[in-house]
């Protein structure tokens, strides 16, 4: 803003201002703000320079969670609005999820995997990313190769196809599978990727149940059931049979590779 015009900045002010809805704000202390007036007063400065790409640097950590939500919503409405690249930097995956056209999951200083929030659930590339982006059930496996319908894996002594991730992988690996899309059935079900396992707690969340289970070859792996109104239908103790859907079933390498690399600068040196 310096080299500009007093009505050049005044309108910019005002224009960011009605923007953000806090044209009654401009004459007060920061002391006399509230912690989301105190984020909007700083995105409306941000926003009067016209810069292409805004870097936002964890800016709604500082919040109540109810404040934060409708800080998201708002901050994704007014980065369409206004057409300004945001460069969001959170550690809140919800939040990355929630917020984003495109995220990059980094690691140790190198991007692991950049995609549409959707791939990046559903799709992980590696197995740091399948365990940072949500609530993950990761085991170590034994892997195959393809075979008809995917990758055949060995998790103990049980057998299982993993229709998703790279079929090709032999020797020691993971699997992953979310937990929303992992099934409870009752004992002694059989059929393909089934297990048997062991209820140890129920956890009422409000809108799921979140069953965790000990499988019969000792990883512990946690599902979802729908709360549905009805009673619990599984108690610690019970026995069941977990099922793994193929399509659900992800195999990743044991070590994840990065996908891209970030070199290390010398003091005073750029990238473009």
């Amino acid at each position: 803003m310096q080299r500009q015009k007093k009505p050049v900045i005044d309108e910019r002010v005002r224009s960011s201002a009605g923007l953000l809805h806090i044209e009654e704000l401009l004459d007060r202390y920061s002391s006399q703000l509230s912690g989301g007036q105190r984020q909007r007063v700083a995105l409306g400065r941000a926003l009067v320079n016209r810069p292409k790409v805004l870097l936002l640097d964890e800016p709604l950590g500082a919040l109540d969670l109810k404040l934060r939500e409708q800080m998201q919503v708002e901050l994704k409405g007014i980065q369409r609005q206004v057409g300004i690249t945001f460069l969001f930097v959170t550690h809140d995956q919800e939040e990355a999820l929630t917020m984003s056209d495109r995220i990059a999951v980094m690691s140790q200083g190198r991007v692991e995997q950049i995609g549409p929030p959707k791939e990046i659930y559903e799709e992980p590339a590696t197995a740091y990313v399948a365990d940072f982006l949500g609530v993950s059930n990761l085991m170590d496996a034994t892997a195959a190769g393809q075979v008809a319908e995917g990758c055949a894996v060995s998790i103990g002594e049980f057998s299982f196809t993993a229709g998703q991730g790279d079929e090709d992988i032999r020797g020691q690996a993971k699997v992953t599978i979310r937990p929303e899309r992992v099934n409870l059935e009752a004992q002694g079900t059989t059929g393909q990727n089934r297990v048997p396992g062991m209820v140890e707690r129920v956890v009422y969340v409000g809108s799921v149940l979140q069953v965790i289970v000990n499988l019969a070859p000792g990883q512990r792996i946690q599902a979802w059931v729908q709360n549905e109104g009805a009673a619990v239908p599984f108690e610690s103790g019970a026995p069941v049979t977990v099922h793994f859907p193929p399509g659900a079933l992800r195999v990743l390498p044991q070590a994840g590779t990065a996908i891209m690399e970030s070199g290390e600068l010398d003091d005073g040196e750029k990238v473009s």
